[in-house]
């Protein structure tokens, strides 16, 4: 062999890509937190910046394990982009890993939430602030609608499947059926059909598989799980027992300190329940959250709940965070700490909310992480999670018609109709289906009109 012959092989074998070195926690940490501060664009954008950077860019872990995680986390309830976070940061730096990565997936949006809703409940009057929200509030009514037509596209694939959405639809609109009620009666239908007609309640995959590959990964397809992600029963009660204690004290602590029918508790236990009850992503629980906050509780009016939904859409981290903006009105308009002390009511309970809703999905990621890894296979229990989706089409499709009468008719039918916001939020759904802008993008041009509209004199 020839010596031009030796260094072409040298050279191929230099060029062959290898995997990424180990990454250490410190690292793992300030790329957690860079993406606590960028994660805009919903569970679908989120997903797709967690796909670039983890495994096309830094390749920590290859296509079908990111996949397989994925997988699971879209058939638990709560915001999977977050659970996703907490799973890699689980595979990759054990229990603690987990907890930091999904925490720093969620602070940034928190702490950005209290401030923005300070400033939307002390300065709402100031007529530039009011401009804002009159001309977001139409582009959030187009984005709910436009959250029905993109799950049902999906998840409506047979007529079976449009009966149950259809169904749930006249349940919660005319006969004021609870959400849960609705969620327990379909994921019923769908356990029972998955085994009378499988092939009616089949899935295409939410994500798809894919055999793309971006070169070697950290953790590629046919590394073994770590040592700490064997599953065992000793681990498993060591967790669900952590997750009942961090439960059990808080809430402890706020029926002897304040009652149990006193709001801060009745907030608690109240997103306690609604962690348990997102499955299909955040427009899913938001018809739960408005029977509750709004009709329920009165902790928000309709208005708030259309302006706490813009403030989400607008934020980065879960969606899900417009709980937040929900507890903290209803601390401070109520003042559950007093008069003096209205910020600080309002964020104690925008904290409380958020541990209560997200220590849940923390659980989820910790118990059946191990047992995720140790199958590699396709899980089984598809079929309640096809009709529960197909069901919360229905359900978002009145919080749409819910929203829009708000909207268009603030003071009732026997008003007038307000022409100004019916020709923003048609504008929006142009944007949205026919030009397909971004979220974002819709956001802020409404939000530009309206202050036009508010503030020039016609």
């Amino acid at each position: 062999m020839t010596d031009t012959s030796h260094q072409t092989l040298n050279q191929e074998h230099v060029s062959a890509p290898v995997a990424p070195a180990a990454v250490s926690m410190a690292e793992a940490f300030w790329f957690w937190l860079k993406l606590g501060f960028i994660s805009f664009g919903g569970p679908a954008g989120q997903i797709a910046i967690l796909h670039q950077e983890l495994v096309e860019r830094r390749r920590w872990l290859s296509e079908r394990r990111f996949l397989h995680a994925l997988n699971y986390c879209m058939v638990l309830p709560g915001p999977e982009a977050q659970q996703l976070v907490t799973y890699i940061g689980w595979l990759l730096h054990k229990r603690w890993g987990g907890v930091v990565a999904g925490a720093l997936f969620v602070l940034p949006s928190l702490f950005i939430l209290i401030a923005l809703s300070w400033v939307y409940i002390a300065l709402g009057d100031v007529p530039w602030v009011a401009g804002i929200f009159f001309g977001i509030k139409p582009a959030v009514t187009a984005i709910v609608v436009q959250a029905a037509h993109r799950i049902g596209s999906r998840a409506l694939k047979n007529n079976t499947l449009w009966a149950i959405a259809a169904a749930s639809f006249v349940a919660i609109f005319a006969l004021n059926v609870p959400f849960p009620l609705i969620v327990g009666l379909a994921a019923a239908l769908g356990y029972v059909g998955g085994r009378v007609s499988p092939h009616t309640f089949e899935t295409g995959g939410s994500h798809g598989a894919s055999n793309a590959s971006h070169g070697p990964a950290m953790i590629d397809d046919h590394t073994p799980p770590p040592p700490h992600a064997h599953f065992s029963f000793a681990g498993l009660a060591q967790v669900l027992l952590a997750g009942a204690v961090m439960w059990a004290v808080p809430m402890g602590v706020l029926c002897a300190v304040f009652g149990w029918e006193h709001s801060f508790t009745q907030m608690g236990w109240f997103f306690t329940k609604a962690a348990f009850l997102t499955f299909g992503g955040a427009y899913a629980v938001l018809p739960y959250v408005y029977q509750g906050a709004v009709s329920q509780f009165g902790w928000v009016t309709p208005t708030q709940m259309m302006d706490g939904l813009a403030l989400g859409e607008t934020t980065p981290g879960p969606l899900i965070m417009v709980v937040a903006f929900v507890a903290f009105i209803g601390g401070y308009v109520k003042a559950l700490l007093g008069p003096e002390s209205l910020l600080a009511a309002g964020a104690l309970a925008a904290c409380l909310v958020t541990w209560f809703t997200f220590l849940p999905s923390f659980i989820f990621i910790l118990a059946g992480g191990p047992l995720v890894e140790s199958t590699h296979r396709n899980l089984t229990f598809t079929a309640p999670l096809t009709a529960i989706t197909a069901a919360v089409v229905g359900v978002i499709l009145n919080l749409a018609l819910f929203f829009a009468y708000h909207l268009l008719w603030p003071q009732g039918f026997d008003a007038a109709l307000d022409v100004r916001s019916l020709l923003i939020a048609v504008g929006a759904a142009v944007a949205l289906f026919k030009y397909k802008r971004k979220v974002m993008e819709v956001i802020g041009l409404c939000a530009l009109v309206g202050l036009a509209v508010k503030l020039i004199p016609i």
